[in-house]
């Protein structure tokens, strides 16, 4: 008997060792498949959950054809500027650069000289018109502008319907004050144009001037902190906007917390900028009046799509737009419980 059990106890063990081994060989195999190209993806902010997304859209896409995507700069040691990865990658001779790009000469430069090395450049979310860049995909920016001005226009509804109460006469309406968060980035041109569109939109919608004020607040988006210093004086003045134009997500975040700390709920509105779990729950507390999403996967597909039909075919579509829509406080529950079921 006790011979019986010391043979079913060393059995179970080898067994447990063997698996454990083979499953480690199985593992190691599997990370070390060899792929037929390899791509790297450039960005300003890895870590955000928007970025990640987009990079899963990539990744899925380009193992699908034998390729693999990078994101560069998740394995490195170290904070590293867009311009140091890039150098990085050229001197590295990648297949394809996916990069988050600018306007600004240097860009520019880093982006002719990867192509003129013969590594085909893609930009992503910002663009390089004056680059050597192969494709440019993005987000409307029209169209993004236009779901804002709509937005905009509802709250200057609801702002005329409560003072049609309280005012005894129409010329004592008070201005709706809108601030939009732009990047201290100006050659930007994405952002001129979402800000020119919902302009647009506003006075299409039979608001007047004297109904709504525009302003732009530079925010320095170089960091988490720099971004939350600039949004809490926005709320130290005397005068706090009704309402905050977000363009990227992390300025969403960040101008949701001011709301709460300020305690402003109900009296700023918010317009976010993508659909991350916690601005999604901030739309269903109330604290953002609603937010743009960005079909992410879809961008990151489309980048590597714009590389593929080049090696492929010898030419791409100079633009790829991905898919945008509107969440607010009537469709948030659809989104919430979509992401839920993922998950």
């Amino acid at each position: 008997m006790v011979f019986t059990l010391f043979f079913v106890v060393a059995t179970l063990l080898a067994g447990s060792l063997y698996f454990r081994f083979y499953r480690a060989d199985i593992t190691r195999q599997a990370e070390s498949k060899e792929y037929d190209k390899y791509f790297v993806m450039i960005t300003d902010n890895y870590k955000s959950d928007f970025w990640q997304s987009v990079y899963r859209g990539a990744l899925d896409t380009a193992k699908e054809h034998g390729i693999y995507v990078d994101l560069l700069g998740e394995n490195l040691s170290g904070d590293y500027s867009i311009e140091e990865l890039m150098r990085i990658a050229i001197a590295s001779e990648v297949d394809g650069i996916i990069v988050y790009a600018s306007e600004a000469p240097q860009m520019v430069s880093l982006i002719n000289e990867a192509v003129s090395n013969g590594i085909p450049v893609v930009t992503l979310y910002g663009d390089s018109t004056h680059s050597d860049r192969l494709s440019f995909v993005g987000v409307g920016g029209y169209s993004v502008g236009k779901l804002y001005g709509k937005q905009i226009v509802n709250i200057i509804k609801e702002k005329r319907r409560q003072e049609l109460l309280e005012a005894n006469k129409i010329e004592d309406r008070t201005q709706v004050q809108i601030a939009v968060l732009a990047s201290t980035d100006t050659l930007d041109a994405g952002q001129n144009i979402i800000i020119s569109s919902m302009q647009d939109t506003i006075r299409q919608e039979n608001a007047t001037d004297s109904e709504f004020a525009v302003s732009i607040v530079a925010v320095d988006n170089t960091n988490a902190f720099a971004v939350e210093e600039s949004i809490r004086d926005i709320f130290m003045q005397e005068e706090v906007p009704d309402v905050i134009v977000c363009l990227n997500e992390l300025n969403t975040i960040c101008a949701y917390q001011a709301v709460v700390d300020f305690n402003k709920v109900g009296e700023v509105n918010v317009l976010g900028y993508y659909d991350s779990e916690d601005i999604l729950n901030a739309i269903d507390r109330g604290g953002i009046y609603a937010t743009i999403s960005i079909d992410t996967l879809q961008l990151g597909q489309y980048s590597v799509q714009a590389l593929l039909d080049y090696m492929e075919l010898g030419n791409t579509s100079e633009y790829f737009t991905a898919d945008t829509m509107l969440i607010d406080k009537e469709n948030v529950g659809t989104f919430k419980h979509r992401e839920e079921q993922d998950e």
